[in-house]
């Protein structure tokens, strides 16, 4: 095991501007131990979520981040477009038993949440869970060798 800090990647389009900002101010505080790339927008110009994350997928394939959250306005597009890259498993959550079940069950590598629908209270809780929460493998990992 290396002591390499882990690098998490974050974007969002103008709908979760105000939560990424948030979201990486809360990461800075709470987990310095993590890296963090940030790959925008950075302002309330309206921007494409399929732009950001891409950005976010690529970056994880390219092993540039272990992981990444995204934040557009309902975190539903944005979801949509991180899946669709091989290797992504990019998952939606709204309460604590979705954020830990998509580490337990589905080792999801991008967090998703919607900048209009989650509070920055409930945000950061659901982080906080998926960073903690451990994959189980086992009959998991052979569910997710089938999206391969």
């Amino acid at each position: 095991m290396t002591n390499t800090p882990m690098t998490l990647a974050l974007a969002s389009d103008h709908g979760g501007l105000e939560l990424k900002n948030y979201i990486k101010s809360y990461l800075a505080t709470h987990y310095p131990q993590y890296n963090m790339l940030d790959f925008g927008t950075q302002d309330t110009a309206s921007v494409d979520y399929p732009d950001y994350a891409k950005k976010v997928a690529q970056s994880i394939l390219k092993n540039e981040c272990e992981c990444g959250i995204l934040v557009c306005g309902t975190g539903i597009g944005i979801s949509i477009a991180a899946n669709r890259f091989k290797g992504i498993r990019a998952a939606l959550v709204h309460n604590d038993f979705t954020a830990e079940m998509s580490k337990a069950h589905n080792n999801a590598n991008i967090l998703c949440l919607g900048g209009r629908t989650t509070s920055k209270e409930d945000a950061c809780r659901y982080i906080d869970i998926w960073l903690k929460t451990p994959f189980e493998g086992g009959r998991h990992q052979i569910r997710l060798d089938k999206l391969e």
